[in-house]
């Protein structure tokens, strides 16, 4: 476990293998739950919210040293979780502008100032830490998904224990030392490893814990919710994405919106392009670009700079992947190219003529498949986009806007974005989803006023 400032050995020790190649990258201690009730216990004891220029400081020389040890990271990153390096050179400078970005919103937490009608008094509001977060992360993006829930907690005050995937915990855990680095008091952060089943129970229901911020699986997003009950949730349990494509767009950035979005991360995102719901003509030119697109995607090692989309976290992962491709074919849909497995590798697939209820697109998919769904008009492609459980991002190619509009009040998601994907992202917006995508707001600001309690104090005029 990691507390103190350091890491702290213990007896059993869970492997960390690469998915590409089965090799050891490292081992991590099995935390047990009664060692995490003791951090959680200490943390509250050490727990004093530092000044919001102090916090800025930390976060702004966090940011440094990560564009720093960019490279080092990045491959760490690949090692563990099997993206490919010119994707996790990405994520660690998307990391670095989310610390940067916190550190000024530290500097401007605001409350407001309030006359009383009818009383001879001034209300004033300020913000305070909320107090202890918990943070669960998951296997992909295991630096910046770790970033986004422990940079907005820094920022409003907070302390933090993480928990991250036990398939991707050594990012987490250098990350962890860079903060104690960049001057964050050792008694602030925990990062504890462990298995799922008994260590994320066991933070989330701890009496101690204030928050709780997850991303994962719906599944296991309400198990936490239930264990945390009664504590402040943010939860994000994924998404089934669509990007719209009407006739009169352009068709060429769908094609590359839809590549781009379905296959980058080996399709493990979950605000990447789940479902291309084409109307009208638009399918044959979207669908023939898409095999062009992916038939240039060169899949394998994911340390080589040549490679543009490593394996999935694991086997199995990407045998579930092929089954739902294989049962989708069954149904009717047409396989264009790609889908071919070998161990966790699976080529980029895209599929046509793909039923709306096939459990490719009905479910999230994670895996690098672009299928396209066929809809005669705004009114369907509305309906399809609508008819699943999730509700997180969506993206529109149109030239009409009066469609958009129409399209961006009727989808029951938490963002539309006109002419670009679903993957669509800044630190500077709200991200999180409505219906079984979850609850609550990340995105820098939003997640510090999350992370916030307003406190109101009234004085007598004089």
């Amino acid at each position: 476990m990691f507390r103190d400032g350091a890491l702290r050995t213990g007896g059993d020790l869970l492997t960390v293998r690469n998915p590409w190649n089965g090799e050891i990258v490292g081992s991590v201690p099995a935390d047990t739950p009664d060692e995490v009730a003791e951090a959680v216990g200490d943390v509250r004891a050490a727990w004093r919210p530092p000044r919001p220029h102090q916090r800025a400081a930390v976060l702004r020389r966090s940011a440094a040293l990560l564009r720093e040890r960019a490279g080092e990271l990045s491959v760490l990153i690949s090692r563990e979780s099997g993206v490919c390096v010119t994707e996790t050179r990405r994520e660690t400078e998307r990391a670095a502008a989310n610390l940067t970005v916190a550190a000024e919103e530290a500097e401007r937490l605001r409350g407001e100032g309030i006359p009383v009608p009818g009383h001879d008094r001034l209300a004033v509001t300020v913000l305070e830490p909320v107090g202890i977060v918990a943070a669960l992360t998951p296997f992909n993006r295991p630096l910046n998904q770790v970033v986004v829930k422990i940079a907005p907690a820094v920022a409003a005050g907070c302390a933090i224990v993480v928990k991250p995937s036990e398939r991707t915990p050594l990012t987490a855990l250098a990350f962890a030392g860079l903060l104690i680095e960049a001057g964050l008091p050792p008694g602030h952060l925990v990062v504890t490893t462990g298995p799922p089943g008994t260590i994320g129970p066991a933070l989330a229901g701890h009496p101690e814990i204030d928050m709780i911020t997850f991303t994962g699986s719906v599944a296991t997003g309400r198990a936490v919710a239930l264990a945390g009950a009664g504590r402040r949730l943010l939860l994000e349990l994924g998404g089934n994405d669509p990007l719209i494509v009407l006739p009169g767009g352009d068709l060429g950035l769908a094609v590359r919106l839809a590549a781009e979005g379905a296959f980058a991360t080996a399709g493990q995102s979950c605000r990447g392009v789940k479902r291309v719901i084409a109307v009208g003509e638009t399918a044959d030119v979207v669908a023939a670009g898409l095999v062009e697109a992916a038939r240039r995607k060169r899949a394998g090692d994911p340390l080589d700079p040549s490679t543009d989309l490593g394996p999935l976290v694991s086997e199995e992962s990407a045998a579930g992947v092929e089954r739902r491709i294989a049962d989708a074919v069954a149904a009717g849909a047409k396989l264009l190219c790609g889908g071919e497995r070998r161990g966790a590798l699976l080529t980029p697939a895209v599929l046509d003529h793909v039923p709306p209820d096939a459990e490719l697109v009905a479910e999230e998919t994670f895996g690098p498949v672009a299928p396209v769904i066929r809809v005669d008009s705004v009114d369907e492609a509305i309906a399809v986009a609508n008819g699943t459980p999730y509700g997180l991002q969506a993206g529109v190619v149109t030239s009409d806007a009066a469609a958009f509009s129409r399209i961006a009040a009727e989808l029951r998601v938490g963002a539309v974005n006109l002419n670009a994907g679903p993957q669509f992202d800044s630190p500077h917006i709200p991200f999180g989803g409505v219906k079984a995508s979850g609850m609550g707001r990340e995105g820098i600001r939003y997640a510090i006023r999350e992370m916030s309690v307003t406190k109101t104090l009234t004085f007598p005029y004089p």
